[in-house]
């Protein structure tokens, strides 16, 4: 599998204005990685071309794990972090289906289910965006949908993962009940939506390709609000996008190497464990 790097400098709109990031890219034949660098961000993104022969899965631990060994277990060659957990009691907050079956249910973490904060916002939570991939005969094809969304004619729920908000076409924060206003005033932000932070996501292009993008945060105005990260996946071309868990559960493997979403306070990458990720074979 051949490597080859080039930088040059690249000119990218975001919602903050024009600004100047410093792109790198490592590839083999059919996959292409690149990081761009902004003041105090770095961001990785890797490019899985719809007819590429490789297989995309989902690996679910049973204890919380980092990334790293998650992905040597299942010999990927890249990995993501993927869903939402609870880590007082290492139980999934996100549906996940692996190989068709049912593989991690949030409806059996009392934490979530009886938590009476959580009550009035219940239904839209278990609504919330997942990312598909569906079998349909001898055909595979990707979606982000919400949970109750139906499936296509012919088709069959291969693997999924919930997170979200889903970023594309729309971010629906609110529909999904991470954001909620009373009287117009915000009493409820789960994820900090309109806060730098490390992030997570997919997106899916209009040519059928998978885009996977983590944020590092890698100082203390570092990092991407969520409309920023919605816009960052649309300028690299996906029309469907999805927001992980992020923040230190934000992690990105590949061919080997390891990065982290987050640094403590004396620099070090936060290692977080997690429930579930993207894997790559």
């Amino acid at each position: 599998m051949n490597r080859f790097s080039r930088w040059f400098l690249l000119f990218f709109a975001s919602l903050t204005g024009l600004v100047l990031l410093t792109l790198s890219i490592r590839a083999n034949p059919s996959l292409e990685y690149k990081t761009f660098d902004r003041p105090g961000t770095r961001i990785h993104t890797l490019l899985i071309p719809a007819n590429s022969g490789y297989r995309v899965g989902i690996a679910v631990s049973e204890n919380l794990e980092p990334l790293k060994n998650i992905a040597e277990k299942n010999k990927a060659i890249a990995a993501m972090n993927a869903g939402y957990f609870d880590p007082k009691n290492g139980q999934t907050t996100s549906f996940i289906i692996r190989n068709g079956r049912l593989v991690a249910d949030p409806r059996k973490n009392d934490r979530l289910m009886k938590n009476p904060d959580l009550q009035p916002y219940l239904s839209r939570i278990l609504n919330r965006g997942e990312w598909r991939q569906y079998r349909c005969g001898n055909k595979f094809q990707y979606s982000i949908d919400s949970r109750n969304s139906p499936i296509p004619s012919g088709c069959e729920i291969l693997n999924s993962v919930g997170a979200g908000p889903v970023l594309l076409p729309k971010l629906t924060a609110r529909e999904e009940a991470f954001t909620v206003y009373e009287k117009g005033k915000l009493i409820r932000d789960s994820i900090g939506v309109n806060q730098r932070n490390a992030r997570s996501a997919i997106g899916i292009t209009k040519d059928g390709d998978l885009l996977w993008v983590m944020v590092e945060k890698k100082s203390i105005n570092g990092g991407f609000t969520l409309p920023e990260l919605a816009n960052f996946v649309k300028g690299m071309g996906a029309i469907e996008a999805l927001n992980l868990d992020g923040g230190s559960s934000s992690s990105f493997y590949y061919q080997g190497i390891s990065e982290y979403g987050q640094i403590d306070k004396d620099g070090a990458p936060v290692k977080r464990p997690i429930k579930s990720a993207l894997i790559l074979y």
